[in-house]
């Protein structure tokens, strides 16, 4: 997949809603899918976030950056090196800490331009990187183009979370929301768990179906592993048949996404087969972040 067209369009949109509401002026809006944020908490993120990533890949780091890798969830330890972020002299109304959130106060536009301007730079970083470069990340492929891959998911995800907080959210892109579900399967749901320390499984299944085209992934946590098995190859389950007391769950690609993102509800799907509380049970073994 060609994830720049979908890199560009995204961080565009998240920028247009954030924008909007800088020049409306007036305090900034909850976001319901990022409980206890605002937008204004939603922009300091993703925009750190892209920041953090564009300056470990830009300078090729191999090892993990212990140090600022909890920039992504919480205040910096005094001391540390914020250089990388790019942060103006003028920050009034700005959060200063995720710990005081939601920051209710209007949207800076001065946020927004530094937003804007971060994004642009990842994106030409990304158009000038080989993706084969050799990165740290923190999945099994160690190049930059894992990097590309989530942060275009990333994006798409928080895109929606503005929109939402707005009421105007539209549908994640089918293409890319298909890879994203395969995404969470292969590196983030086995991310969750080894951050969380989450329980191990017990041969739960789960089988989650595409109905705006093709696309069925059967899903087992059996001990520490989280096994996917997509249909096509040998030893695949029966995806025409019954789902051997799997639960079963059918939506289009966006919202199939959006759930396992924990962004709506499994009533807004438009299937739900099985018992609620092996449903429930999902979450359990794959706990928020």
């Amino acid at each position: 997949m060609d994830y720049l067209p979908h890199f560009h369009r995204e961080v565009r949109a998240f920028e247009a809603v954030a924008r909007w509401l800088a020049a409306d002026g007036s305090g900034a809006p909850l976001v319901p899918s990022c409980p206890g944020w605002s937008v204004s908490d939603l922009v300091a993120h993703l925009g750190g976030v892209q920041r953090f990533v564009a300056h470990l890949v830009r300078e090729r780091m191999t090892d993990p950056p212990d140090s600022m890798a909890d920039l992504i969830a919480r205040t910096p330890a005094p001391g540390t090196d914020l250089s990388f972020l790019g942060l103006p002299e003028d920050r009034a109304g700005w959060p200063v800490s995720f710990d005081d959130a939601p920051h209710r106060g209007p949207l800076p536009v001065g946020m927004v331009d530094w937003f804007t301007k971060g994004a642009a730079a990842m994106e030409a970083l990304w158009r000038s990187t080989d993706p084969k470069e050799r990165v740290w990340t923190f999945g099994p492929d160690q190049t930059v183009a894992f990097w590309l891959r989530i942060q275009t998911i990333e994006a798409a995800v928080h895109r929606w979370d503005a929109e939402n907080a707005v009421g105007s959210a539209q549908p994640v892109d089918a293409g890319l929301a298909e890879d994203a579900i395969t995404h969470t399967f292969e590196v983030m749901a086995p991310a969750r768990r080894a951050w969380t320390q989450a329980p191990p499984g017990s041969g739960e299944r789960f089988r989650f179906r595409r109905t705006d085209g093709a696309g069925d992934w059967s899903v087992r946590f059996e001990g520490d592993q989280v096994r996917l098995d997509t249909g096509d190859g040998p030893g695949a389950d029966d995806h025409d048949g019954d789902s051997g007391g799997a639960v079963e769950l059918a939506g289009t690609a966006s919202d199939l996404m959006l759930f396992l993102w924990q962004r709506i509800p499994a009533d807004r799907l438009d299937v739900v087969k099985g018992d609620r509380a092996a449903l429930d049970r999902y979450f359990v073994l794959v706990p928020p972040v």
